[in-house]
């Protein structure tokens, strides 16, 4: 499912219009993103967990000269399923 065919389900389910969907879609998204940016994590009991993780900074091979390469460390996002969503998913 992509981006547009999610707003056409929303729209559906909600009997809202697409236009309508697609904003509340687009405010959700920039929601969960500044708040993970900002270092909160975003909690929806039953769905799950969206969080930033920290990884360490590292060293890595160029697969092609084999030289050491440095990678810095940085802030990646996450999610963790919520069991009532692992529960769906398995059913």
């Amino acid at each position: 499912m992509n981006k547009g065919e999610l707003v056409a389900a929303l729209s559906a389910k909600t009997e809202m219009t697409k236009k309508d969907s697609e904003a509340a879609l687009n405010a959700l998204i920039d929601v969960i993103g500044a708040t993970i940016a900002a270092g909160d994590k975003v909690q929806l009991i039953g769905f799950g967990t969206f969080e930033a993780k920290k990884r360490p900074a590292r060293v890595a091979r160029n697969p092609r000269t084999g030289a050491a390469v440095k990678i810095a460390e940085c802030k990646a996002p996450a999610f963790k399923a919520g069991k009532a969503l692992k529960d769906k998913v398995n059913k």
